[in-house]
C-alpha cells in the first residue's frame, strides 16, 4: 500500500525558508510523477511543483518558479520541497501526490492524474 507522509510545514514571516519532505512507501508501479499541490481556505487544489523521476524533468507553477526547487532522494525515498523568498500568498495546505506515468518526458501537472496523496502540513506566511 502506497503511503505519503508530509512534514516541515509551520509559520514563517515573508520573505522566510521552508523545507517540505514527504516520506514515500510501499509499491507503486509505474509511480514516477510526484508533486506537490497547495490548497488554501475556499481555493481549488493546485499544482506547485511537480517532478517526474524517471526523466528527472520538473514543472513549476509561473508564481513559484525561481523561489521554489523540487527534488527527489531515491537512496531515503523522500521528495522535497525547498521554499524560498515565501509570500502571504503561497500560506495554503501543501499536500505531495504521485501519479503513474512513464520514465521519459514530463511529469503530469493536473491534480486528477495523481492517485496517492499524503495528509497535508499546513504552511502559513505572515506579512
Amino acid at each position: 500500500q502506497v503511503r505519503l507522509v508530509e512534514s516541515g510545514g509551520g509559520s514563517v514571516q515573508a520573505g522566510g525558508s521552508l523545507r517540505l519532505s514527504c516520506e514515500v512507501s510501499g509499491y507503486f508501479y509505474g509511480g514516477y510523477c510526484m508533486g506537490w499541490f497547495r490548497q488554501g481556505i475556499g481555493e481549488e487544489r493546485e499544482s506547485v511543483a511537480t517532478l517526474n523521476t524517471g526523466s528527472g524533468n520538473a514543472n513549476y507553477a509561473d508564481s513559484v518558479k525561481g523561489r521554489f526547487t523540487i527534488s527527489y532522494d531515491s537512496g531515503k525515498n523522500t521528495l522535497a520541497l525547498q521554499m524560498s523568498s515565501l509570500k502571504p500568498d503561497d500560506s495554503a495546505l501543501y499536500y505531495c501526490a504521485r501519479a503513474a506515468c512513464s520514465p521519459r518526458g514530463d511529469p503530469h501537472i493536473t491534480a486528477t492524474k495523481y492517485t496517492a496523496w499524503g495528509q497535508g502540513t499546513q504552511v502559513t506566511v505572515s506579512s
